[in-house]
C-alpha cells in the first residue's frame, strides 16, 4: 500500500528570541499595563541570577512570583498558582525554566480562565477532556533546553495522588514568546544536559521512525537534527565545556524537536511516552531516562511494523549500508542504545535497579488511563507494552 502526506495546517505563532543577552529586552516584550506573576522551580534560576536579571529588566512592571514547581510538576502545586493569580488578579504569566515550568504556566494560564474544574481539562481516566477555549497570555525564558515546550502548544502534568501523568494540548497555549539565551546553559549539571540531549532526540524518533509517507522535507530535518544531537552530544554533557556554538545548536535542536514543524502530515507513534510517563508515575524517574529505557526494546519488539524507516534510519543516520536488512536494523538499534549509554544514561530497567515485578503495574496503569492502543497505527496495545516491558528489563 502506498502512503501518501496526510493534509495538515501548521500554525505556530511563538516569537524566538535567540542569543546572547536577550533577557534585558523583556521591558520592551510585555506592556506596562500588565501584572507579571513569573512561575519558576527549584531555586537554581535565584542560585545563578537569572532571576534578577528578570527582576532587572522588568523594573517598571508590577511583578510578584510563584517558586516550588516540581521536575514533575504536579496539578496540586499548579492549582495554588491559579488561586493565586485569582486572588492578586495578575494578567501574565512568564515561566523561567524548562519544559516542567513551562508546561505548569500553561495549564495554569489555561485553568485561570477554565469554565468549571480545570480537572477536565484532562482526560486519560482522569477528567472529561473538556477543550480550552481561552488562556492567560504568557512568555518564557528557557532555562534548560530539551522539551521544546517554548514553542509548542503541548504540556504534561502530573497528579500525585492518581499517580498519573498525563498530557493535555490547544492553540491557545502558545507562548507569546520565548527568549533563549544559550549561554543560561553553561550553569546547568550534566544529568540535566544529557536528559535534555536524550529528551529532543527521542521527540523526534516518534514524529520520524514510523511508516514511510514520501515526506522527504519532514524526514531529512528530523535525520539532520538526529546526526546533530549524535555529533554534539558527547560535548554538551560536558558540563564545563562553555563553547557557545555548541550550547547554541544544542538549543535550537531541542526546540525544533518538538516545535511541530517535523510532524505536518506524517504518521506519529508517541508510545515511548505513554510507557515512559507510567515509569515516572510509579518510581519517579527522570522523564528522559524512562525513554532511554523504553525506545530501544519498542524498536526492538516493533521491528516489523517500523522496518522501513528502520532501515532509512539505519542507512541515512547512522551510515549503515552493508548487511542484510535485518542487520542493518539491528545495528541501528544497537547504535542507538550505545549513544545514550555514552550520555550515562540507563537502558534497561537494571540500570536503575528496578526488574520483572514493575511490569503488571505498568501495564495496569496503562489501562487504567486508556493508553491501550498506541502507537502510528493505533494497532500497539496491552500485550505489546507488556513485552516491550519485558524487552527493556536488561
Amino acid at each position: 500500500m502506498q502512503h501518501e502526506i496526510s493534509n495538515f495546517n501548521y500554525y505556530n505563532p511563538t516569537e524566538i528570541i535567540f542569543g546572547k543577552n536577550r533577557i534585558p529586552e523583556l521591558k520592551k516584550l510585555i506592556s506596562t499595563d500588565k501584572k507579571i506573576l513569573i512561575t519558576y522551580g527549584g531555586g537554581s534560576v535565584i542560585k545563578f541570577g537569572t532571576l534578577d536579571r528578570i527582576k532587572s529588566a522588568l523594573s517598571e512592571h508590577q511583578v510578584g512570583e510563584f517558586g516550588g514547581i516540581e521536575a514533575n510538576p504536579t496539578f496540586e502545586t499548579a492549582m495554588k498558582a491559579v488561586e493565586l493569580i485569582k486572588k492578586e488578579k495578575y494578567d501574565f504569566i512568564l515561566a523561567v525554566g524548562g519544559g516542567s515550568v513551562i508546561d505548569a504556566t500553561k495549564f495554569i494560564a489555561a485553568a485561570v480562565l477554565f469554565d468549571g474544574n480545570p480537572i477536565d481539562i484532562f482526560a486519560g481516566g482522569i477528567g472529561k477532556g473538556t477543550p480550552i477555549t481561552s488562556a492567560l497570555p504568557f512568555a518564557t525564558v528557557l532555562t534548560l533546553p530539551a522539551t521544546g515546550s517554548e514553542m509548542n502548544a503541548g504540556a504534561v502534568i502530573t497528579f500525585k495522588e492518581k499517580q498519573a501523568k498525563l498530557s493535555f494540548g490547544s492553540p491557545h497555549v502558545f507562548p507569546k514568546f520565548s527568549i533563549l539565551e544559550p549561554e543560561i546553559t553553561y550553569s546547568l549539571p550534566t544529568r540535566q544536559l544529557a536528559n535534555g540531549i536524550m529528551d529532543a532526540y527521542i521527540h523526534i524518533m516518534e514524529q520520524y521512525l514510523t511508516y514511510p509517507v514520501g515526506a522527504m522535507v519532514q524526514d531529512r530535518y528530523s535525520e539532520g537534527l538526529l546526526q546533530t544531537l549524535i555529533e554534539i552530544g558527547p560535548d554538551v554533557i560536558d558540563e564545563d565545556n562553555h563553547d557557545y556554538n555548541l550550547r547554541a545548536n544544542f538549543m535550537w535542536t531541542a526546540t525544533n524537536a518538538l516545535n511541530k514543524v517535523l510532524s505536518p502530515g506524517v504518521p506519529q507513534d508517541w508510545a515511548a511516552h505513554a510507557m515512559g510517563h507510567e515509569i515516572t508515575a510509579l518510581y519517579h524517574t527522570d522523564h528522559a531516562r524512562t525513554l532511554s529505557i523504553v525506545l530501544p526494546a519498542l524498536l526492538k519488539v516493533r521491528k516489523e511494523e517500523k522496518r522501513a524507516k528502520l532501515l532509512q534510519y539505519a542507512e541515512r543516520v547512522w551510515h549503515i549500508t552493508t548487511g542484510t536488512e535485518d542487520e542493518k536494523i539491528d545495528v541501528a538499534i544497537g547504535k542507538t542504545k550505545d549513544f545514550f549509554k555514552s550520555l550515562g544514561a540507563p537502558t534497561s530497567f537494571k540500570d536503575i535497579g528496578l526488574g520483572e515485578e514493575v511490569i503488571e503495574p505498568l501495564v495496569a496503569q496503562l489501562e487504567k488511563h486508556n493508553q491501550v492502543a498506541l502507537g502510528e497505527r493505533k494497532s500497539h496495545d496491552l500485550a505489546i507494552s507488556r513485552e516491550i516491558y519485558r524487552t527493556a528489563l536488561n
